[in-house]
């Protein structure tokens, strides 16, 4: 059982041996232009899928680590994935980085907020790690995010352009400002920027309200005034993007972000940091009673309905990762059992039923018996989540971003 406790020598050498093996599970991603092949169940590249700005900012993220880690190979895999951003990928007549490049070399339509926030994340990593052009690169990205998707009245980013920056969208929505929290908290310790934290304080205080009046379920999806539309689409539940209802695995993974920010914000033993945690607690909670083993099965299910009812009962494996950290997280802070306890069972729940251990990395999606299925997340995209997971819960540095606590 130790394998699975948070701080034991099993543990820490069963996410090292894991992180190794994600490392070299999604070394076959690079295209010959440097953007990322989604890769296939057993890390083979599917290449007539298009390769994608948010997957190969991932890639380009996670190898950024790998080089400060010591891990072969990691620098040239780096490098690659900031050379697809830089080059095919980034739109050099109107700026800013496409959705992505489909299998005849035709672009993919629209600029989207959530894939210029990893765009941000990995030029961070990259920068952090020292890789050539990454200072460019994030200079770039700043800028384009600065200029088209930061809504400085609202204190929240806006969603998705068309691929000319001429028209905006009508929608609003808090995944694409969940990652650029991400993005923000790393600029601002990357750079010593506060700026950037000072935004992510924005948006979480909007997110944190919203959630309150909510039960502390958060509204994923908004209108351009941001009114929550709660019945977003109820047709099409399980949406790979923007599912209908309530998502158990973003209150997990906002409930991290909120102490991570907190803490660097007003450091780990402050009155306000309490009341953060709180919040975080409170999220952390709903998500985990609504969504954990509440359906015959271990897993915690994608999508609830507005009282906590599980909608889409696939297990995602983004969730899971999430679930992991964020445990480790609020142990850290609350010195609370109950989170040591949940980490676990998660740890257990990975090694008995996500892990693949056959062909490599996690399975991404699961049905509700915890088959492999695809009907959202064909493949193994990236390593992103999955490779985290083997770093937060060790980063000691619980209000540094995880690329700069590396180094």
């Amino acid at each position: 059982m130790g394998k699975y406790v948070l701080d034991t020598a099993e543990n820490k050498a069963f996410v090292r041996a894991m992180r190794k093996e994600l490392l070299d599970f999604g070394k076959n991603f690079p295209s010959p232009g440097g953007s990322s092949y989604y890769l296939g169940d057993d890390g083979t590249p599917w290449k007539d899928r298009p390769r994608e700005t948010w997957i190969t900012s991932r890639m380009a993220h996670v190898y950024s680590m790998g080089v400060m880690m010591g891990q072969d190979g990691s620098k040239e895999l780096a490098e690659a994935a900031i050379n697809g951003l830089l080059d095919e990928l980034h739109d050099k007549e109107h700026g800013g980085w496409f959705a992505g490049i489909k299998e005849d070399g035709s672009i993919l339509e629209t600029k989207q907020c959530y894939a210029h926030a990893f765009v941000i994340l990995a030029a961070t990593s990259a920068y952090t790690a020292g890789l050539p052009d990454s200072r460019e690169l994030l200079k770039e990205a700043l800028f384009i995010y600065d200029k088209f998707f930061w809504d400085e009245d609202q204190g929240l980013a806006v969603d998705t352009w068309n691929t000319e920056f001429t028209k905006l969208d009508e929608y609003r929505g808090l995944n694409a400002n969940m990652h650029s929290v991400e993005a923000f908290l790393a600029v601002a310790d990357a750079l010593e920027n506060e700026n950037y934290r000072v935004r992510a304080g924005r948006i979480i205080n909007n997110v944190i309200c919203w959630a309150k009046n909510n039960d502390w379920r958060i509204p994923e999806h908004f209108s351009d005034s941001w009114k929550p539309d709660l019945q977003c689409n109820k047709e099409k539940p399980d949406d790979q993007f923007k599912p209908y209802g309530a998502t158990p695995g973003h209150g997990i993974e906002w409930a991290r972000l909120i102490i991570q920010w907190a803490v660097s914000t007003h450091g780990e033993d402050s009155e306000n940091v309490k009341d953060y945690i709180k919040v975080a607690e409170n999220l952390y909670n709903r998500a985990i009673s609504d969504g954990w083993n509440v359906d015959g099965a271990p897993g915690i299910c994608y999508t609830t309905d507005w009282e906590g009812k599980p909608v889409v009962h696939d297990r995602m494996h983004w969730t899971l990762a999430e679930a992991i950290n964020t445990t480790a997280v609020l142990y850290r802070v609350t010195e609370n059992e109950k989170y040591k306890e949940d980490y676990a069972a998660f740890m257990e729940y990975l090694d008995t039923k996500v892990l693949d251990h056959e062909n490599g990395s996690w399975f991404h999606q699961l049905d509700r018996n915890n088959n492999m299925i695809s009907t959202v997340w064909p493949g193994k995209p990236d390593i992103y989540h999955a490779l985290q997971a083997t770093m937060i819960p060790y980063n000691e540095n619980i209000g540094v971003s995880i690329a700069v606590a590396l180094k």
